[in-house]
C-alpha cells in the first residue's frame, strides 16, 4: 500500500500500521496452538488444515460458531482482555464435543472500534489459550476496524470451530434410555450466558467490581464474573476413550437447564434432577438475592454451577465419575436420572 493510500485510510479512522503490529504481536500465541495437520500460519488468505482421518469408517465434520455476548462489557470495564478469547473458544468447542467430535481447528473474528495492537494481541492470547486447552489449532482469523460504527474502546469477538467424529460414534441422544444416570460437570461460574440480566441486577456500569466480597468468598464481583468459561473437551474425550457408553451430552448455555437438557433427550423422555446435588457457586445465590429472581428463572437462564450434563448407563456411572476425576473433573457428580415420568426437566429432591 502506498503512503498516500495509507494516509487517506488513516484520515478515515483506520490505522493500517496497528494492524500489522497486532499480527506481529499475536504470532507467538498462535504458534502455541500448532498441532499435527495445521499447515499454515497467520497472514495467508485461508487457513489450511490436513486432518488425520485414519481409523475412521465414515468421518463427519462438525462445526460450531458463537460469541461471548455482553460479557464483553466486563472485560472492557475491567480493562482485562486476555481471558475473553478463552470464552469464545469454549462456547464453540463445548458445543461440538457434545456430538463426540474432536476439535481440529478454530478461527476468530474481532471487530473493534479502534485497532490497538496490544489489546488485539491480548484478546488473541486468550483465544490461543482456549485452543491449547481443547487441543485444536488456531489457523486464521480477522481483525476488522470499524471507526464511526463502534466507539474506539468497543470490540466484539466471535469464533468458528470445526471438529471430526466417526459417523457410527456420533452422540445424538438417540441412545438415551429410561433410567440413564445424569452426571453434571461443574462450571467455573456464570460462563458466557445470562450477562444481560447480570448487568442489570448489579447495575454493572456503576458497580464496584474490585472490592472483595464476603458473599463471594473473598473474591471481587469483577473477578468472579469475568472468570473464563470452562472447557470440557478433554473430560469428554477421557470418557469416550475409556469406553463409557456416553448416550447424551448437553452444554448448559443460554436457556439454562430447561432449554438445553431436553436437546439431548429423545421424544417421551425427561430428566429428573435434584438441585441439592448440584455444587452451586456463591455467585448464583448473590444474583438471585440481588435480583429477587425465582428459582425457575434462575435455572432457565444460568448454568447454576453445571456447565455440562451427561447421560450414561446407570451401571457405568461410577466408572464415568472415576475417569472424569482422573481427567481433572474431581467435582463431577450424579445429579439425577432420565425418566419417562418427567416432562422436560423436573427439579426435585426426590
Amino acid at each position: 500500500m502506498n503512503n498516500s493510500h495509507s494516509a487517506a485510510y488513516a484520515a478515515a479512522g483506520v490505522d493500517i500500521t496497528a494492524g500489522y503490529e497486532g499480527v506481529r504481536l499475536m504470532k507467538p500465541f498462535v504458534e502455541r496452538t500448532k498441532i499435527p495437520g495445521a499447515l499454515s500460519g497467520i497472514g495467508g488468505f485461508g487457513g489450511l488444515f490436513a486432518p488425520d482421518l485414519s481409523g475412521m469408517e465414515e468421518p463427519v465434520l462438525v462445526s460450531g460458531t458463537d460469541g461471548v455476548g455482553t460479557k464483553l462489557r466486563l472485560a472492557q470495564l475491567l480493562d482485562k482482555h486476555d481471558t475473553i478469547g478463552i470464552d469464545c473458544v469454549a462456547m464453540c468447542v463445548n458445543d461440538i464435543i457434545c456430538c463426540g467430535a474432536r476439535p481440529l481447528f478454530f478461527l476468530d473474528y474481532i471487530a473493534i472500534g479502534k485497532n490497538e495492537a496490544e489489546k488485539v494481541a491480548s484478546i488473541v492470547s486468550g483465544v490461543a489459550e482456549g485452543c491449547v486447552q481443547s487441543g485444536c489449532a488456531l489457523i486464521g482469523g480477522e481483525t476488522a476496524e470499524h471507526p464511526g460504527v463502534m466507539s474506539p474502546g468497543d470490540y466484539d469477538i466471535a469464533g468458528f470451530a470445526v471438529g471430526v467424529v466417526d459417523k457410527p460414534k456420533i452422540i445424538d441422544g438417540s441412545r438415551v434410555r429410561e433410567g440413564d444416570a445424569l452426571i453434571g460437570l461443574t462450571s467455573s461460574g456464570v460462563h458466557s450466558n445470562g450477562f444481560s440480566l447480570v448487568r442489570k441486577v448489579f447495575d454493572i456500569e456503576h458497580a464496584d467490581l474490585g472490592t472483595p466480597l464476603d458473599e463471594l468468598e473473598g473474591k471481587s464481583l469483577g473477578e468472579v464474573l469475568l472468570a473464563p468459561t470452562k472447557l470440557y473437551v478433554k473430560a469428554l474425550q477421557a470418557l469416550l476413550e475409556g469406553g463409557i457408553g456416553l448416550h447424551g451430552a448437553s452444554h448448559i448455555t443460554g436457556g439454562g437447564f430447561f432449554e438445553n437438557i431436553p436437546r439431548m433427550l429423545p421424544e417421551g423422555l425427561g430428566a429428573r434432577i435434584a438441585p441439592s446435588a448440584i455444587p452451586r457457586q456463591p455467585i448464583f445465590d448473590l444474583i438471585q438475592k440481588r435480583g429477587n429472581i425465582s428459582d425457575h428463572d434462575m435455572y432457565n437462564t444460568f448454568n447454576m454451577g453445571l456447565g455440562m450434563v451427561l447421560a450414561v448407563p446407570p451401571a457405568e456411572a461410577e466408572k464415568a465419575l472415576s475417569l472424569l476425576a482422573a481427567a481433572g473433573e474431581t467435582d463431577a457428580v450424579c445429579i439425577g436420572r432420565v425418566s419417562e415420568d418427567a416432562r422436560g426437566v423436573a427439579l426435585d429432591n426426590a
